[in-house]
């Protein structure tokens, strides 16, 4: 038997700008959505859901994943309730439900408790730096080595726990009969969308933007791995330079174009920007640009007059570390992931 929560509907509101009095279920959301088929409401269903205040019915839902926002629900929505709000709020507090350490709702909802977060990263880093005297040789090689750690401790003690946590809501805990072959041969469809996030190209116009996703992606997770296990910041090799050079100038370019455009609000996705939208594309753009002039000051041998843009790099890469790909918008690259292999065993 299903259970209604009425408050439902002001804990989501928290957590987005989707009008719930607005909407008087018209249908022309699913009637213009390209995600939408005879057996699959889309995003209608997630709308009376979230109206109904049916909790577990929205967390067994694997839907918000699915959608990219391209735009097309809330620009027929004759009521302007903004149904692809709606969808990227529960992606938000799905998030939530599926942290365990409760952090990310509490950070989602509360601007000044992440930059409260912000400020004692910023000063644990700080202060690390003063103790060992800014001694440049130091900083550098702590922080290759915190990036290790925070790769390994953040990815077993937070995120895949909450990945776990997904996979009872949406498969263990509706009692999908799903058996251990299924598991094994559909784990493809997780590594195919986690690098390409292809689903994305079944919106209409979303080529350019998923292209910039794809470029994105590839060049982000190539960067980690050449400044984690290349070491870009201390190796000599010339081909490792100039990969470092080009993925983070890619880095920089694309999450700058990101920022440009939430600023525009020239796009239906950056028209409701919340707080988490823009400390990611943000932090990204930094992450690019510190990585890029830390590199060119070491080949210019001027970082060790210049200390102090180790030091911001060192501040972005841990505020990046402990709080925004754990808790932050980051982990949707994760759990959409995961959500369409979950689809795939549904299915």
């Amino acid at each position: 038997m299903a259970v209604i929560r009425p408050e439902l509907r002001q804990d989501i509101r928290k957590y987005g700008n989707f009008d719930f009095a607005a909407c008087y279920n018209c249908g022309n959301c699913t009637a213009t959505c390209s995600l939408s088929t005879p057996e699959s409401s889309f995003p209608r269903e997630m709308v009376r859901y979230t109206t109904l205040g049916l909790e577990e019915d929205l967390k067994a839902s694997l839907k918000p994943w699915e959608c990219y926002y391209c735009g097309e629900c809330t620009a027929q929505c004759p009521r302007e309730a903004d149904p692809g709000e709606l969808m990227m709020s529960l992606r938000r507090w799905l998030m939530a439900q599926y942290d365990w350490t409760g952090l990310s709702g509490l950070l989602y909802k509360s601007m000044g408790m992440t930059w409260a977060a912000m400020m004692v990263v910023f000063a644990v880093v700080f202060f690390f730096a003063y103790s060992v005297g800014f001694h440049l040789e130091t900083l550098l090689h702590v922080g290759h080595l915190f990036e290790r750690i925070a790769i390994g401790t953040v990815g077993v003690v937070i995120l895949m726990p909450n990945v776990i946590r997904m996979w009872y809501f949406t498969i263990l805990k509706p009692k999908i009969p799903v058996s251990f072959k299924k598991y094994v041969t559909s784990i493809g469809t997780l590594f195919v969308h986690m690098f390409t996030q292809k689903r994305a190209l079944g919106c209409d116009d979303n080529q350019l933007r998923w292209l910039e996703h794809f470029l994105l992606v590839i060049a982000y997770l190539s960067l980690l791995f050449t400044t984690v296990f290349l070491n870009w910041f201390s190796t000599e090799s010339l081909f490792i330079h100039v990969l470092g050079y080009v993925l983070s100038g890619i880095v920089f370019i694309v999450t700058a174009d990101f920022v440009f455009s939430r600023i525009r609000k020239n796009k239906a996705v950056a028209k409701q920007s919340q707080p988490s939208d823009w400390f990611f594309v943000v932090w990204l753009f930094l992450m690019g640009l510190t990585s890029f002039l830390v590199r060119f000051f070491i080949d210019l041998d001027l970082l060790e007059t210049n200390k102090w843009l180790y030091l911001l790099h060192f501040t972005v890469l841990a505020q990046w570390a402990v709080i925004i790909v754990p808790f932050g918008k980051w982990s949707h690259f994760l759990y959409r992931s995961f959500a369409m292999y979950f689809d795939k065993l549904k299915r």
